[in-house]
């Protein structure tokens, strides 16, 4: 078998076969320019145009409110985002791909003009640091945040529930937990931002608490063949930070191993990639891999080449990609054709309109363009 065979090889995913290991990665684009965070015509566009993926991840949605960081961003708490999800699954199944939900709280990663002027809410009252706020007025410091008591933090274990029972509502294949990026899920797992002297702080038993209830939660209403979880071992995202990096996050690992999920998915990019481990870290992603005995998903700066050898040395089942997959929809096609890349254009990443969200060219319309 060639390293190329591996990327476009069907694999078995908790309740689903995928046709390939290639993943759209969950993004941020902050398209949902409405007043109740709702997706658009244009999303369902935009995730069509990339049914061919084995999996579509969708961008983070919140599932409150209060899980809002980012002008823009979509949620699943409102009957009005459940019907605008409904029309994405539609459209994505009908074009033969599988979609599953990124569900999502920010923590402290906001600011009190998404919340009334109010403070956003963390395990502790730790403010991030090397990280701001995108509002409408660009962007902003992000305060201290309030730290939660412990009948909220039960309360959000529900939030997360209804979103997954929302999510289910509007069609999707399962749900992904967001408990990476320095997020609330990841908030709640490292020490240097959980300093609570409840059951959700302290020992990492405590501290795992919270990502474990809000997957067990999800897992109720979808199954848990039909839950994932992202983790960002070494992310540094708002300063987030462990003591023992290594030791948390495979206690994490171990116990999220018992659980039968859908996949784990890691984000520790390569060398060189804005999300990679920090000089003289040692990565944490393989250690992972040899515990959790599941699907298992990387992601970070991979390209065609360093994903079929990742594959091909057993360090992943499935690569997620982000940029590639912003401006080449049928990624999978261009990978298997040998084709060139679209360059994507990083000003167009974050809001704006349908300019570089779905206007960038497939194969078959470039084809036609040339002649």
């Amino acid at each position: 078998m060639t390293h190329s065979a591996n990327l476009f090889t069907p694999f078995t995913m908790g309740a689903l076969t995928l046709p390939n290991r290639l993943v759209l990665a969950p993004m941020t684009r902050s398209r949902a320019k409405n007043d109740g965070s709702v997706p658009t015509d244009s999303t369902v566009e935009y995730y069509t145009q990339r049914a061919s993926a084995g999996l579509l991840i969708t961008e983070g949605s919140q599932i409150s409110p209060q899980g809002v960081g980012y002008i823009y961003t979509p949620g699943i708490y409102s009957a009005a985002q459940v019907a605008g999800w409904k029309k994405v699954t539609d459209s994505v199944h009908a074009a033969g791909g599988r979609i599953f939900m990124q569900i999502w709280h920010v923590g402290s990663i906001s600011h009190p003009t998404f919340h009334n002027g109010e403070l956003p809410v963390a395990p502790s009252a730790v403010k991030p640091t090397n990280v701001q706020a995108f509002t409408g007025r660009g962007m902003e410091e992000i305060p201290t945040p309030r730290a939660l008591e412990t009948a909220e933090v039960k309360a959000i274990v529900e939030d997360f529930r209804r979103a997954a029972e929302n999510a289910k509502a509007a069609g999707f294949d399962g749900v992904e937990i967001h408990g990476a990026n320095g997020y609330l899920v990841d908030q709640f797992i490292q020490d240097g931002t959980n300093q609570r002297t409840d059951e959700y702080g302290g020992s990492v038993e405590n501290r795992a608490r919270f990502a474990l209830e809000v997957v067990q939660a999800a897992s109720a209403v979808f199954g848990a063949d039909r839950v994932g979880i992202r983790l960002s071992p070494t992310g540094a995202v708002g300063g987030i930070n462990d003591s023992d990096r290594l030791a948390t996050f495979s206690y994490v690992t171990e116990q999220l191993n018992k659980l039968g999920l859908a996949y784990l998915h890691v984000i520790e990019a390569l060398p060189g990639h804005p999300m990679a481990a920090q000089p003289g870290q040692e990565p944490v992603g393989p250690h992972l891999r040899k515990i959790f005995t599941g699907p298992f998903l990387l992601n970070g700066g991979y390209t065609q080449q360093t994903a079929e050898a990742a594959l091909e040395n057993k360090e992943a089942d499935m690569i997620a990609f982000g940029i590639p997959y912003i401006a080449n929809p049928d990624l999978v096609e261009r990978y298997q054709q040998g084709a060139a890349l679209n360059t994507p254009d990083p000003a167009t990443f974050y809001g704006g309109d349908d300019e570089g969200y779905i206007d960038y060219p497939a194969l078959t319309e470039a084809a036609v363009a040339t002649r």
